[in-house]
């Protein structure tokens, strides 16, 4: 019996800590952060926050500093809120041993014992505050939770670390890389085929798509030595989104001349009938997936430097 959530269950939970997580910054957030830090695919992000918002969880708002942000304090907001927001009412809604003999027309032998299970998952997922779920959430990302020993094991990823050279002084590669997302969006594609096909062999990795998002962090450090937060996610087949999450690096090589280094973990979409790809075969996708949007990224600051 697998009791999990449904996929839009766990983007509501996913989303639900986002906004928690902000909640005392007073900000607004966007969809696209909380598509990217969350791993929530950005066709699904704005039906998610729609449920928060019908439930009265979230509130929206609108213009230039508009967003999502909780309506009410995380400490009041329990997760089966949440999960209900998504979900529908967390109940039986019919007899666990399904059409029986006749005597079974109003209540079978599991009826009390399906009844009481159903109650006590409730009861513990009202006793879980959304503000515990953040709080877990920064342990897991600082490293100091504890991992349960019935942790489920996740989707394998690459560690990814490359870089390129760019014809632009340092400050005017910064500054452009100041200036958000949209501008990467528009001619980062997903990955340059050709070149795909020949590292990874006859046929290429036919599920990857354009790009349909790239998010960067706030930027740290100065124009000679900056770091940036940066989340890559493309399209893929039935819903599957490769990704890739880590830093963009820029360092001053020279008064005309600089470097752009990523480094992170790439995660693949799943492989036909759903198997993860092969690890060797995972590290020449993510290596060519992630070289060909640097030199991408390389490419399209030179242009508009007017570099030949």
């Amino acid at each position: 019996m697998n009791v999990t959530l449904s996929k839009r269950g766990g983007y509501a939970a996913r989303a639900a800590i986002c906004l928690a997580r902000a909640y005392g910054t007073g900000r607004p957030k966007k969809l696209r952060e909380i598509s990217a830090e969350m791993d929530i695919p950005r066709t699904f992000v704005s039906q998610i926050l729609g449920d928060l918002v019908r439930a009265g969880i979230a509130v929206s708002s609108f213009g230039r500093d508009g967003g999502h942000q909780l309506a009410r304090p995380p400490e009041e907001i329990s997760v089966a809120d949440v999960i209900e927001a998504a979900e529908g009412p967390l109940v039986s809604a019919r007899c666990a041993l399904g059409d029986g003999p006749c005597r079974w027309q109003a209540v079978c032998p599991m009826h009390e014992t399906m009844t009481h299970a159903t109650m006590s998952l409730r009861q513990t997922l009202a006793g879980t505050t959304l503000a515990e779920l953040a709080e877990r959430d920064l342990a897991i990302e600082a490293g100091t939770y504890p991992v349960p020993a019935d942790a489920h094991p996740h989707q394998p990823v690459t560690k990814v670390a490359d870089s390129v050279q760019v014809e632009m002084p340092a400050e005017a590669v910064g500054g452009r890389l100041r200036t958000g997302n949209g501008w990467l969006t528009r001619h980062a594609e997903a990955c340059d085929e050709d070149e795909a096909k020949v590292r990874v062999g006859p046929g290429g990795p036919d599920w990857l798509g354009k790009t349909v998002a790239v998010h960067l962090g706030e930027a740290q450090g100065d124009d000679q030595t900056l770091t940036i937060p940066l989340v890559w996610e493309a399209t893929g087949p039935a819903g599957l989104f490769p990704r890739f999450e880590g830093e963009l690096h820029l360092a001053g090589l020279d008064s005309e001349r600089a470097e752009l280094s990523l480094t992170g973990y790439y995660r693949p979409p799943l492989g036909r009938a759903g198997l993860a790809m092969d690890e060797t075969i995972l590290t020449r996708v993510a290596r060519a997936t992630m070289r060909s949007f640097l030199r991408r990224v390389a490419g399209v600051l030179e242009d508009e430097h007017g570099i030949d």
